[in-house]
């Protein structure tokens, strides 16, 4: 044949032929708008390691967001459209420390041992003290070939220079990359532990945090897609938390914005506690600084919004974006004058507990909402398995895998179990509620598809029908049957004392 290679016998010949036409099928059976190059990668994959199809993982974890912001987000709002949301997902505790720790280890709080952020009883000092951060997510994946990076806020408490028992300052295990700050929530002048080495930033443009954090993620990426590894990152923001510095260039962005008014502001509900009964209407100078300081949290998103802009692109760039989750979420949300509440959380209200999260991926159906209730004792399960591994059993969270992708597990959850302790001190603590706020005592509450039920160490109760009083403004306690009452009692006692997934799977089921 003409154009053979020297020495290359007719055999040979046919089968290179062979060769070349089944290649030709290959271009041809290709989807529209694909080449015959995409083909033979595709069919390629089967011979590729299995690291090489792992998942990336990016998890944006945001401080003290609420769903009042998200209309302020057009990247967050384009991943609700390509993606799908979960209109039912809460938090162990609407707090920053008992969250983040819930959200790491995948247990509630009375199996992590943090309620708070300082003290005994919360913060870095207790994650640490009670072996928190062996349950942490980033060992295992690690583990499995992930390259793992974590950059933001960690836990309160935490400072960059902290030693932990070793000669340098330290680096928890499971992370490669690790650029982590202390008092970052002025977003300027702070101090971050990049792999081990304190370095200190000022107050130029050029060290807005969110900023900071954004260009270090898309170094991380790069790197990543050049070694051909896997990644998880959770970028942890102090946005939107006070003082909500917003960057420079959106200081004078959305000039006139006002709070939104929900029917639940300014009023108190009906049989209220007593921690809350006594609150007195808010002022008019009170509203007003409700409104600055909505108007300062949105601003202070602008960069937030800008940084998920910045990492699909970024994906896209480097072919990434087909084969990684993205994860957007937050770890409490925040009243403004709802139920007469000054600017706060940690209370049981849905304004608190009831956070946005949105997630887009492989396989991930685009506009679609889940309503089944998560939390955020989920994650750690979920990118366990995103990652090709068995979640622990000692986890108190169920992957959210398959509602990632569509499908509606049967044996599913029936509520949730919030947690919370009256801080023991307020030194030192950024969440400190103010004096005229409305601090609420030590309760655990318990939320279902419909309903919410509180218990208070005090003993006083609180109920509400969420279906039929989305507000939250008729406390229903009072007027219960003692069998419904019971029947919440012991759910709820149920789920305070549960461990694992299988313990807390069952002891979520509604007693009748």
């Amino acid at each position: 044949m003409h154009g053979s290679s020297p020495g290359r016998s007719a055999a040979g010949q046919v089968l290179l032929w062979v060769a070349m036409a089944a290649a030709l099928l290959v271009g041809c059976s290709a989807a529209p708008g694909k080449s015959a190059a995409v083909g033979a990668s595709a069919s390629s994959l089967a011979g590729s390691s299995e690291q090489s199809r792992k998942p990336n993982i990016i998890y944006v974890l945001t401080d003290d967001l609420s769903w009042n912001l998200v209309r302020y987000m057009p990247h967050v709002q384009q991943m609700s459209k390509q993606g799908t949301t979960f209109s039912n997902y809460f938090v162990t505790d609407s707090l920053c420390c008992p969250s983040r720790s819930s959200i790491l280890t995948g247990q509630y709080p009375h199996n992590t041992g943090v309620f708070t952020n300082n003290g005994d009883d919360g913060g870095y000092g207790a994650f640490m003290k009670n072996g928190d951060e062996k349950k942490c997510y980033a060992p295992a994946l690690q583990k499995a070939g992930y390259r793992t990076g974590f950059m933001g806020k960690y836990l309160n408490g935490y400072q960059p220079k902290d030693t932990s028992g070793t000669d340098h300052p330290y680096v928890p295990p499971g992370w490669n990359e690790w650029d982590v700050a202390g008092n970052g929530y002025p977003e300027f002048n702070y101090d971050l532990n990049e792999n081990g080495k304190v370095v200190h930033y000022g107050h130029d443009p050029q060290d807005y945090l969110t900023d900071v954090v954004s260009a270090k993620a898309v170094s991380f990426i790069g790197s990543s897609a050049a070694d051909s590894k896997p990644f998880m990152l959770e970028l942890a923001t102090f946005a939107p938390h006070e003082p909500s510095t917003p960057a420079p260039r959106d200081a004078n962005s959305y000039p006139g914005l006002k709070a939104p008014k929900s029917a639940a502001y300014d009023r108190l509900p009906a049989q209220a506690p007593k921690w809350q009964a006594d609150l007195k209407p808010l002022s008019d100078k009170e509203k007003t600084q409700i409104d600055r300081k909505f108007a300062k949290r949105v601003r202070s998103v602008q960069a937030v919004d800008r940084m998920i802009g910045r990492l699909e692109d970024v994906l896209k760039e480097k072919g990434l974006a087909d084969d990684t989750y993205l994860v957007f979420g937050s770890d409490n949300g925040f009243h403004m004058g709802e139920h007469r509440l000054r600017p706060g959380k940690q209370t049981a209200f849905d304004t608190d507990i009831r956070v946005p999260m949105m997630v887009t991926g492989p396989d991930v159906p685009a506009g679609r909402t889940a309503s089944q209730l998560v939390q955020n004792t989920d994650l750690n399960p979920t990118f366990q398995q995103l990652a090709g591994l068995k979640p622990p059993s000692a986890v108190d969270g169920l992957s959210l895998v398959d509602l990632f992708h569509g499908s509606s597990p049967k044996d599913w959850r029936e509520s949730v179990l919030v947690e919370h302790h009256h801080p023991g001190t307020s030194k030192g603590d950024p969440d400190a509620a103010p004096k005229d706020s409305g601090n609420p005592p030590t309760y655990e509450a318990l939320r279902t598809a419909d309903s919410l039920w509180v218990e208070y160490a005090d003993g006083e109760r609180e109920y509400y029908d969420t279906q039929a009083d989305p507000a939250e403004l008729k406390n229903l306690a009072g007027s219960l049957s003692d069998g419904k009452e019971k029947a919440l009692h012991e759910t709820l006692t149920a789920l305070a004392r549960c461990s694992g997934s299988e313990s807390c799977r069952d002891a979520s089921r509604l007693h009748q």
